[in-house]
């Protein structure tokens, strides 16, 4: 707020803002009328088989009416049970099951919300022997089923093909071109073995090369580079944003998708 500098958007954890006013709000007001807005949440727990808090959506309906952002996003996760939650993403086995469940919250969600629901691809670090079907067909099935899109993040689309030895760039074939209306860029770290999604890192050369794939595949998407912990200076910052719109221009000017390019 001191130097302004040239951003096309924000993005907001909804959670943060779900308050009645105060400080946070009185800063996101004032960051309102410069930035555009996007909110994510962390806790909707779109997969969870105990259904979704009508309290929590009605508050969130009411930030995003504040707000008026362009979408709202979550995670494909479950996040506790019987009322509990972990503050974690925790993964699902991609099974028919799990997809009726998630379903059903989804439409619930959009109902309340009045709007289309975002959905972002989470890392994960095991799987689920009984899963009948792969992330990316998960993914396509609920945007089919639902109307809902896709946040994807291309660093947890690499940590996670990392961890459990898939070609990510199926990944990215997998997923239906015109429901992708987001990317989160990210830094990871090393865990023995495993990558983990720890965003304290800046974004390794694996995604950018991956994001290069992305911006071929899906064309001109709003893209944010998500920084939770270890923060630089904000000059490094913006650097890895020009990198990122580098990236985005470069590869736009040699292979823009048919049905993007209008």
């Amino acid at each position: 707020m001191e130097t302004w500098p040239d951003l096309d958007f924000l993005e907001i954890i909804s959670e943060n803002f779900m308050v009645r006013g105060g400080r946070p709000m009185k800063t996101l007001d004032t960051l309102r009328e410069r930035y555009a807005m996007v909110m994510h949440g962390v806790s909707m727990s779109i997969g969870s088989a105990d259904g979704l808090d009508r309290s929590y959506l009605e508050r969130l309906k009411v930030l995003a009416d504040r707000v008026r952002p362009a979408w709202v996003s979550d995670h494909l996760c479950w996040t506790g049970v019987h009322g509990a939650n972990t503050h974690d993403l925790l993964p699902l086995p991609y099974t028919e099951e799990a997809l009726l469940v998630c379903c059903a919250n989804i439409r619930l969600a959009q109902s309340v919300l009045e709007r289309p629901l975002v959905l972002e691809n989470p890392s994960s670090y095991l799987g689920f022997v009984e899963s009948e079907m792969s992330e990316w067909d998960f993914l396509s099935e609920l945007c089919a089923r639902t109307g809902c899109a896709l946040l994807l993040d291309v660093n947890n689309v690499h940590v996670s093909s990392v961890n459990h030895g898939f070609d990510p760039h199926v990944f990215l074939e997998g997923l239906p071109v015109d429901r992708v209306w987001q990317i989160h860029l990210a830094g990871h770290s090393r865990n023995g073995d495993l990558l983990i999604d720890t965003h304290d890192e800046a974004v390794s050369d694996p995604v950018w090369a991956l994001y290069d794939a992305a911006c071929r595949r899906f064309g001109s998407v709003a893209t944010m580079i998500e920084r939770d912990d270890n923060i630089p200076p904000l000059e490094d910052l913006l650097s890895e944003l020009d990198m990122a719109r580098a990236v985005a221009a470069a590869a736009l000017a040699k292979d823009v998708p048919a049905e993007r390019a209008a």
